[in-house]
């Protein structure tokens, strides 16, 4: 029975990989503009079109929680402790999934290159996210976040030598923007957390678009079992050096990060599993709204007036790209 459900799970990540493979990075962001929208599912029932929002809706707001509970744990423990005690509780539910087996074939398998080059990239992005989490507001630091899209835009025109016509280039200059305005924390000259947030994003398009480049060959949860365990590793190697012993809070605090992070990765996919892209897209940025509130219930934070107006217009750009690579599917489709 074990073996049958192992196999079947394979099955089914194998089969919808070409969509959530680029999805796997930090929540979803920039899946539309790569998703070539051809599944099975391309035109799904309303039913299941609703339910799949109803899911990346759930996996979106957990991912919300998984930000609040690294900024709170970073504040006492090393970056490098927490985002190992992550990882390896990832790494563990992916082998209870896969069977461990999977990971001696991803190891030996042909996509290993590739995947060390973009479980290296996580890692960077990881943290330099956590790391300016201990200085940004949740707010800030989520929506600088949503240049990921923007920087993948970009990267796709220089090295996939993608064409982008005037309803992008338009997209992606409103949203640089509205980044530039959010980026500079009001009565602060410190822009290094800013800067660590933006390489962060750097690094998250550029894996969306590594996935691209080489080809979606591996699963979902094969690329999830990939770079957490690279990033377990590499983590692990520093905690001899870095340990603090958590508080049974802090501990709990841990176990809930791992649970929440797996969690919210597989709502998200069932999300873009069961309704198209375009559909689902759009309201990954709820997560800026819960940024907002979560910053303000926990810490008290009310962002500055910048961080607002860089908000709306990373709003605007976000759902623009969205808009116009609806219109671009329909339009191929109907040719």
């Amino acid at each position: 029975m074990w073996l049958f459900k192992r196999n079947t799970r394979q099955g089914q990540e194998k089969h919808h990989s070409d969509l959530v493979g680029t999805c796997l990075n930090r929540h979803s962001v920039g899946c539309v503009i790569f998703s070539d929208l051809k599944m099975s599912l391309a035109d799904p029932s309303p039913n299941r079109t609703l339910l799949g929002i109803g899911y990346a809706l759930i996996g979106f707001s957990i991912f919300s929680i998984q930000d609040a509970t690294v900024k709170w744990l970073v504040a006492t423990l090393p970056v490098w402790q927490v985002l190992f005690s992550r990882s390896i509780l990832i790494v563990v539910l992916c082998l209870f999934l896969l069977g461990p087996q999977r990971a001696v074939e991803l190891a030996r398998g042909s996509s290993r290159t590739q995947l060390l080059i973009r479980s290296s990239l996580i890692l960077m992005a990881w943290l330099a996210y956590f790391t300016a989490s201990r200085s940004l507001h949740l707010a800030e630091m989520v929506t600088i976040y949503f240049s990921t899209p923007i920087f993948a835009v970009i990267m796709s025109i220089f090295i996939l030598k993608e064409t982008v016509g005037f309803a992008r280039w338009a997209a992606t200059i409103i949203g640089f923007i509205g980044v530039i305005i959010a980026a500079g924390p009001a009565g602060s000259t410190d822009f290094i957390p800013v800067l660590l947030v933006l390489f962060a994003a750097l690094c998250w398009a550029a894996t969306n678009v590594l996935v691209r480049l080489i080809g979606r060959k591996e699963g979902s949860l094969s690329l999830m079992l990939a770079s957490n365990a690279i990033v377990a590793l590499v983590c692990g190697v520093t905690l001899p050096f870095v340990w603090i012993t958590p508080s049974l809070n802090e501990a709990l605090l841990i176990l809930m990060l791992g649970v929440v992070g797996a969690s919210g990765q597989y709502f998200m996919f069932e999300g873009y599993r069961l309704a198209p892209a375009s559909a689902v897209a759009p309201f990954e940025y709820i997560t800026l709204i819960w940024a907002f509130g979560w910053g303000f219930l926990i810490w008290g934070d009310f962002p500055p007036l910048p961080v607002f107006i860089g908000a709306a217009l990373i709003l605007a750009s976000g759902f623009g790209l969205v808009i116009v690579e609806a219109l671009t599917e329909r339009r191929r489709r109907i040719a």
